[in-house]
């Protein structure tokens, strides 16, 4: 009798620490995993997109990472038209989801959307964090395997507080 399928063991860290983002000329700084690491997100390159302050904090352990993308709302970057944008991007997994569920963000220095999206999605976690007036963050959590909630819930579970430690030490410059 064949053995039924299996998924690999995950090993989370015991206990969540953090270290400081604060890169000279970025105009965020916050704290992120020490189990991570920041690199350059440099998957668009060209004249439309402005991605200097684009980063990924990268997972090895977990094969995950959670992709930042700033932009600063101006003329070009207009308030609205970020959310409206985020919104979209986060209901693109609208046909294959179980249902996304929006929670408001509030915190002294920034607010807004955390998007948890249920069933089998590339992405349960997004969000985006603002000072509405010059600052606009989106955020989401990627795993680098075909998605399986059931198989990534450990993961998804523990890096959830990870991405809310994010949100409480959010700070612009």
């Amino acid at each position: 009798m064949p053995k039924p399928a299996g998924y690999f063991r995950l090993d989370t860290p015991a206990a969540h620490q953090y270290k400081v983002f604060d890169e000279p000329g970025f105009p965020y700084t916050f704290e992120y995993p020490a189990y991570a690491f920041i690199a350059k997100d440099t998957a668009f390159k060209g004249e439309k997109f402005d991605n200097r302050y684009w980063i990924n904090i990268v997972f090895p352990d977990l094969n995950g990472v959670i992709n930042l993308t700033y932009k600063e709302i101006n003329d070009n970057n207009r308030f609205d038209s970020l959310v409206n944008e985020s919104f979209g991007l986060s209901f693109v997994h609208n046909k294959v989801t179980d249902g996304i569920v929006p929670y408001d963000i509030h915190t002294p220095y920034a607010a807004g959307v955390m998007y948890v999206v249920g069933g089998n999605v590339a992405s349960k976690y997004q969000f985006t964090l603002t000072d509405s007036v010059k600052h606009f963050l989106r955020g989401a959590l990627y795993f680098d395997v075909t998605p399986n909630a059931d198989s990534l819930k450990p993961a998804t579970d523990f890096l959830k507080q990870d991405i809310e430690h994010l949100f409480w030490t959010i700070r612009w410059k």
